[in-house]
Protein backbone atom coordinates (compact mmCIF):
# COMPACT_ATOMS: atom_id res chain seq x y z
CA UNK A 1 0.00 0.00 0.00
CA UNK A 2 2.00 3.21 -1.39
CA UNK A 3 0.06 5.45 1.18
CA UNK A 4 2.52 8.24 0.52
CA UNK A 5 2.95 8.39 -3.18
CA UNK A 6 3.84 11.88 -4.51
CA UNK A 7 5.20 12.92 -1.04
CA UNK A 8 8.75 13.72 -0.36
CA UNK A 9 10.36 12.79 3.06
CA UNK A 10 13.85 13.72 4.31
CA UNK A 11 15.71 11.47 7.14
CA UNK A 12 18.19 12.83 9.10
CA UNK A 13 20.87 10.42 10.08
CA UNK A 14 19.95 7.61 7.67
CA UNK A 15 22.67 6.12 7.05
CA UNK A 16 22.30 3.63 9.73
CA UNK A 17 19.69 2.40 12.97
CA UNK A 18 16.56 3.98 13.35
CA UNK A 19 17.16 6.92 10.56
CA UNK A 20 17.91 4.10 7.96
CA UNK A 21 14.82 1.99 8.92
CA UNK A 22 12.30 4.84 8.84
CA UNK A 23 13.67 6.47 5.65
CA UNK A 24 13.44 2.61 4.08
CA UNK A 25 9.71 2.55 5.42
CA UNK A 26 8.88 6.13 4.03
CA UNK A 27 10.12 4.81 0.25
CA UNK A 28 8.55 1.35 0.63
CA UNK A 29 5.02 3.41 1.77
CA UNK A 30 5.17 5.49 -1.60
CA UNK A 31 7.48 8.69 -1.08
CA UNK A 32 10.35 10.04 -2.52
CA UNK A 33 13.08 10.17 0.10
CA UNK A 34 16.14 12.06 1.01
CA UNK A 35 18.86 10.34 3.01
CA UNK A 36 20.42 12.87 5.17
CA UNK A 37 23.54 11.77 6.90
CA UNK A 38 27.41 12.48 6.75
CA UNK A 39 28.58 8.86 5.89
CA UNK A 40 28.75 10.19 2.23
CA UNK A 41 30.11 6.93 1.16
CA UNK A 42 27.47 4.91 3.11
CA UNK A 43 24.65 7.14 1.48
CA UNK A 44 25.45 6.23 -1.94
CA UNK A 45 25.40 2.84 -1.64
CA UNK A 46 22.10 2.75 0.88
CA UNK A 47 20.69 5.08 -2.01
CA UNK A 48 21.56 2.60 -4.86
CA UNK A 49 20.22 -0.32 -3.55
CA UNK A 50 17.52 1.38 -2.58
CA UNK A 51 16.55 2.27 -6.00
CA UNK A 52 14.12 4.99 -7.74
CA UNK A 53 12.90 7.71 -5.26
CA UNK A 54 16.02 7.49 -2.73
CA UNK A 55 18.38 10.46 -2.96
CA UNK A 56 21.93 10.62 -1.13
CA UNK A 57 22.30 13.81 0.89
CA UNK A 58 25.83 14.85 2.54
CA UNK A 59 25.77 16.89 5.65
CA UNK A 60 26.64 17.73 9.27
CA UNK A 61 24.21 18.85 11.27
CA UNK A 62 26.23 20.25 14.04
CA UNK A 63 27.40 22.50 11.21
CA UNK A 64 24.94 25.84 10.82
CA UNK A 65 26.40 26.18 7.08
CA UNK A 66 25.57 22.88 5.98
CA UNK A 67 21.88 23.31 7.67
CA UNK A 68 21.18 26.13 5.68
CA UNK A 69 22.46 24.52 2.44
CA UNK A 70 19.76 21.60 3.06
CA UNK A 71 16.56 23.01 2.06
CA UNK A 72 17.99 24.17 -0.92
CA UNK A 73 19.76 21.06 -2.05
CA UNK A 74 16.16 19.40 -1.10
CA UNK A 75 14.09 21.34 -3.46
CA UNK A 76 16.72 21.00 -6.07
CA UNK A 77 16.29 17.07 -6.24
CA UNK A 78 12.73 17.03 -5.52
CA UNK A 79 10.77 20.14 -6.15
CA UNK A 80 9.21 20.36 -2.55
CA UNK A 81 9.52 18.63 1.03
CA UNK A 82 5.94 17.11 3.12
CA UNK A 83 7.49 15.17 5.32
CA UNK A 84 10.92 15.67 7.48
CA UNK A 85 12.44 12.92 10.29
CA UNK A 86 14.81 14.83 12.32
CA UNK A 87 16.73 11.49 13.90
CA UNK A 88 20.17 12.08 13.98
CA UNK A 89 21.43 11.57 17.49
CA UNK A 90 24.21 11.29 19.73
CA UNK A 91 24.41 8.88 23.63
CA UNK A 92 26.46 9.55 26.34
CA UNK A 93 26.00 7.85 29.42
CA UNK A 94 27.55 7.26 32.59
CA UNK A 95 28.22 9.53 35.94
CA UNK A 96 28.52 13.15 35.64
CA UNK A 97 31.21 13.28 38.18
CA UNK A 98 33.40 11.56 35.65
CA UNK A 99 32.15 12.38 32.49
CA UNK A 100 33.49 14.42 29.50
CA UNK A 101 31.95 18.20 29.01
CA UNK A 102 33.51 17.64 25.57
CA UNK A 103 31.52 15.36 24.57
CA UNK A 104 28.46 16.60 26.14
CA UNK A 105 28.53 19.92 23.95
CA UNK A 106 29.11 17.61 20.81
CA UNK A 107 25.46 15.45 22.36
CA UNK A 108 23.68 18.89 22.91
CA UNK A 109 25.24 20.22 19.29
CA UNK A 110 23.53 17.21 17.63
CA UNK A 111 20.71 16.18 19.67
CA UNK A 112 19.37 19.41 20.22
CA UNK A 113 20.78 22.32 18.82
CA UNK A 114 20.61 20.66 15.10
CA UNK A 115 16.94 19.94 15.72
CA UNK A 116 16.02 23.78 16.12
CA UNK A 117 18.57 24.83 13.41
CA UNK A 118 16.88 21.93 11.02
CA UNK A 119 12.95 23.40 11.99
CA UNK A 120 14.05 26.81 11.15
CA UNK A 121 15.75 25.56 7.63
CA UNK A 122 12.75 23.73 6.85
CA UNK A 123 9.17 25.25 8.00
CA UNK A 124 9.19 28.46 5.87
CA UNK A 125 8.62 25.99 2.79
CA UNK A 126 6.37 24.22 5.01
CA UNK A 127 4.50 27.26 6.14
CA UNK A 128 4.19 28.58 2.21
CA UNK A 129 2.74 25.24 1.28
CA UNK A 130 0.13 25.04 4.30
CA UNK A 131 0.63 21.72 4.68
CA UNK A 132 3.96 19.24 6.02
CA UNK A 133 4.90 16.78 8.64
CA UNK A 134 8.05 17.19 11.25
CA UNK A 135 8.87 14.41 13.45
CA UNK A 136 11.83 14.33 15.78
CA UNK A 137 13.13 11.44 17.51
CA UNK A 138 12.91 11.50 21.02
CA UNK A 139 13.53 8.56 24.10
CA UNK A 140 11.82 7.41 26.57
CA UNK A 141 14.54 9.34 28.63
CA UNK A 142 12.71 12.23 27.25
CA UNK A 143 9.99 11.05 29.23
CA UNK A 144 11.71 9.90 32.22
CA UNK A 145 14.81 11.19 33.84
CA UNK A 146 17.04 7.90 33.87
CA UNK A 147 19.91 8.09 36.64
CA UNK A 148 22.81 6.14 34.03
CA UNK A 149 22.22 8.86 31.29
CA UNK A 150 21.51 12.29 32.72
CA UNK A 151 23.35 14.28 29.82
CA UNK A 152 21.46 12.16 27.24
CA UNK A 153 17.99 12.75 29.04
CA UNK A 154 18.34 15.89 29.39
CA UNK A 155 18.99 16.25 25.85
CA UNK A 156 15.76 14.54 24.98
CA UNK A 157 13.68 16.60 27.64
CA UNK A 158 14.53 19.49 25.68
CA UNK A 159 13.91 18.08 22.18
CA UNK A 160 10.17 16.83 24.03
CA UNK A 161 9.94 20.48 25.29
CA UNK A 162 10.37 21.83 21.62
CA UNK A 163 7.70 19.75 20.33
CA UNK A 164 5.33 20.60 22.69
CA UNK A 165 5.86 24.42 21.88
CA UNK A 166 6.54 24.41 18.07
CA UNK A 167 3.20 22.21 17.24
CA UNK A 168 1.40 25.12 18.67
CA UNK A 169 2.92 27.69 17.32
CA UNK A 170 2.45 26.26 13.46
CA UNK A 171 -0.80 24.18 13.89
CA UNK A 172 -2.30 26.86 12.10
CA UNK A 173 -0.28 26.54 9.01
CA UNK A 174 -1.94 22.87 8.78
CA UNK A 175 1.85 21.23 10.01
CA UNK A 176 1.83 18.69 12.56
CA UNK A 177 4.85 18.61 14.32
CA UNK A 178 5.28 15.19 16.48
CA UNK A 179 7.82 13.21 18.06
CA UNK A 180 8.61 9.49 18.66
CA UNK A 181 10.00 8.33 21.40
CA UNK A 182 11.27 4.58 22.02
CA UNK A 183 13.20 2.80 24.82
CA UNK A 184 15.70 0.37 24.25
CA UNK A 185 16.53 0.05 20.43
CA UNK A 186 18.95 -2.36 18.81
CA UNK A 187 20.85 0.06 16.72
CA UNK A 188 24.93 1.31 16.68
CA UNK A 189 24.56 3.34 19.84
CA UNK A 190 24.87 -0.29 21.58
CA UNK A 191 27.40 -1.08 18.91
CA UNK A 192 29.77 -1.67 22.04
CA UNK A 193 26.92 -4.43 23.39
CA UNK A 194 28.32 -8.00 22.95
CA UNK A 195 26.57 -9.73 19.65
CA UNK A 196 24.86 -12.27 22.38
CA UNK A 197 23.97 -9.55 24.51
CA UNK A 198 21.82 -7.87 21.68
CA UNK A 199 20.45 -10.90 21.06
CA UNK A 200 19.59 -11.86 24.46
CA UNK A 201 17.97 -8.20 24.37
CA UNK A 202 15.79 -9.18 21.77
CA UNK A 203 14.93 -12.61 22.47
CA UNK A 204 14.00 -11.40 26.22
CA UNK A 205 11.74 -8.54 24.69
CA UNK A 206 13.65 -6.19 26.22
CA UNK A 207 14.85 -4.58 23.31
CA UNK A 208 13.26 -3.31 20.00
CA UNK A 209 14.47 -3.67 16.38
CA UNK A 210 14.91 -0.12 14.20
CA UNK A 211 11.60 -1.42 12.06
CA UNK A 212 9.45 -1.47 15.00
CA UNK A 213 10.11 2.49 15.30
CA UNK A 214 10.30 3.41 11.47
CA UNK A 215 6.66 1.65 11.57
CA UNK A 216 5.14 3.81 14.46
CA UNK A 217 6.82 6.64 11.82
CA UNK A 218 4.66 5.57 9.19
CA UNK A 219 1.83 5.17 10.94
CA UNK A 220 2.13 8.94 12.54
CA UNK A 221 2.47 10.45 9.09
CA UNK A 222 0.09 8.84 7.24
CA UNK A 223 -3.26 9.73 9.75
CA UNK A 224 -5.76 11.65 8.19
CA UNK A 225 -4.93 15.84 8.24
CA UNK A 226 -7.01 15.97 11.02
CA UNK A 227 -5.14 13.95 13.44
CA UNK A 228 -1.93 14.63 14.69
CA UNK A 229 0.51 12.09 17.00
CA UNK A 230 1.83 14.40 19.54
CA UNK A 231 3.71 11.91 21.64
CA UNK A 232 4.00 8.31 20.50
CA UNK A 233 6.04 6.28 23.46
CA UNK A 234 7.37 2.85 22.23
CA UNK A 235 8.99 0.40 24.79
CA UNK A 236 10.18 -3.49 24.15
CA UNK A 237 7.36 -5.28 26.43
CA UNK A 238 9.62 -6.19 29.51
CA UNK A 239 11.61 -2.97 29.49
CA UNK A 240 11.36 -2.25 33.41
CA UNK A 241 10.44 1.63 33.08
Amino acid sequence: MAELTGKVAMVTGAASGIGLACAKALHAAGAKVVFCDRAGDRLKEITAEVGEGAYPLVADLTSPADVDTIMPRVLAMCGHLDIVHANAGLYVGGDIYGGDPDAWDRLVDLNVKSVFRLAHAVLPHMVERKTGDFIVTSSISGHIALPQEPIYSASKHAVTAFVQGLRRQVLRYGIRVGEVAPGIAITPLLDSWTEENRRNLLEGKGGLPPEDIAAAVVFMVTRPPHVTIRDLVIVPQNQDI
